[in-house]
């Protein structure tokens, strides 16, 4: 091992063999060290041989996770673990190597900090967003999270338009951080004016200065995902993933995981999981009903979800996913939601039908915070 890494850093970096030696001495080092090595980019190494460790330096271009300090809590979005699942597989009768990407290890909480950020910064960017402006979102709620944990960081006043149906927890967050909560009728349909994105509608004309960027619509979306979440999933396994499970809510995550997943490694299968009730799995059924898991499923196909990149759907219910999600919990010690438990539960199908020597991927998009009364009280 400590052959092995001494010559991946001296290939890295160019510091002489001698000098790696030197400071690494115990093998825990070795180890650390080679880690750093894999998780930067060479280009942007800097070593000091005036100091014992060296510099490691971070090119500000780079989006890269850094153990070191952050000038806001933004830069703590994305680069989140990729958690090897050791007893679930082996109690569902599963050989291949089960994988979970733990979202909630975000700044806000969830996978949707990573759009909500870069809504943002493409409508600063074109000048859509302007100071003192009011960012007004229909949401099931982390989105909701995610652009009030960025308003409160970039000084925009936020309002939240959400169903009733969505957990306390999440209004209680978004209203820490600032945010107005509306909230609408959960039967409401998606066209109707007291929908949640009806509500929002009027409220942007009624508003001077306000924008809804429209996760439903918004580019911004699914590119989070396909340049950044997909990158950290083939870069943190070599590439090698054979099955990736995603459920599907406005269809960013999935859309943009599976686009660069496909451009990259073309042999992997894309798993999107909807929920019981939604009709984003067929919409030529186009009959909804209720369901309690949240972030999933709709009752109409929005613009951001791409259903040719998903080679396989599977559906989900209630208690598939919430059962799953207490087991994973208490099993593996990961805190996640009940729709990291719909997921989950799809890839522990898929992965029956896999070798030992398989990779599935699945997506956690959030953790248990926002869900503690559902499924624990």
């Amino acid at each position: 091992l400590k052959n092995k890494v001494i010559t991946h850093i001296e290939k890295q970096t160019a510091i002489p063999k001698e000098q790696v030696y030197t400071f690494c001495r115990g093998t825990h080092r070795y180890i650390i060290i080679y880690q750093i090595c894999r998780n930067f980019d060479p280009k942007v190494l800097v070593y000091d041989p005036t100091t014992l460790a060296g510099v490691w330096k971070q090119d500000e271009t780079t989006k890269k996770w850094t153990n070191s300090v952050m000038e806001n809590v933004l830069e703590a979005i994305g680069n989140t673990p990729l958690v090897k699942l050791q007893k679930i597989p082996h109690d569902n009768g599963v050989q291949c190597n089960m994988f979970v990407k733990c979202e909630y290890f975000n700044a806000g909480g969830s996978t949707k900090d990573r759009i909500a950020l870069r809504m943002i910064e493409l409508a600063e960017a074109d000048g859509r967003l302007k100071p003192g402006m009011t960012l007004i979102e229909p949401t099931s709620g982390n989105t909701g999270i995610g652009l009030s944990l960025a308003a409160a960081v970039k000084g925009y006043r936020c309002i939240i338009v959400m169903p009733e149906k969505m957990s306390k927890e999440k209004a209680l967050t978004m209203e820490a951080l600032g945010a107005i909560i509306v909230r609408t009728p959960t039967e409401a349909a998606f066209d109707s004016a007291h929908s949640h994105i009806g509500v929002s509608l009027r409220l942007q004309n009624e508003i001077p200065g306000a924008i809804i960027l429209d996760q439903y619509r918004n580019v911004g979306n699914p590119l989070a995902h396909y340049e950044q979440t997909a990158e950290e999933i083939i870069d943190a396994l070599d590439g090698k993933v054979d099955c990736v499970v995603i459920g599907a809510g406005t269809g960013g995550t999935v859309t943009g995981i599976a686009k660069k997943i496909k451009e990259k490694i073309p042999g992997c299968l894309v798993v999107g999981v909807d929920p019981e009730g939604s009709i984003l799995a067929d919409p030529t059924k186009g009959e909804t009903s209720f369901y309690e898991v949240e972030g999933v499923g709709y009752d109409f196909v929005p613009g951001t979800l791409n259903r040719s990149v998903v080679d396989k759907w599977l559906k989900s219910t209630d208690k598939e996913s919430f059962e799953v999600a207490r087991e994973m919990i208490r099993k593996e010690g990961i805190l996640c939601g009940g729709s990291s438990g719909s997921n989950v539960h799809a890839a522990l199908e898929i992965a029956r039908g896999f070798p030992a020597d398989k990779i599935v991927v699945a997506i956690l998009p959030d953790g248990i915070r926002n869900y503690l009364l559902v499924l624990f009280h």
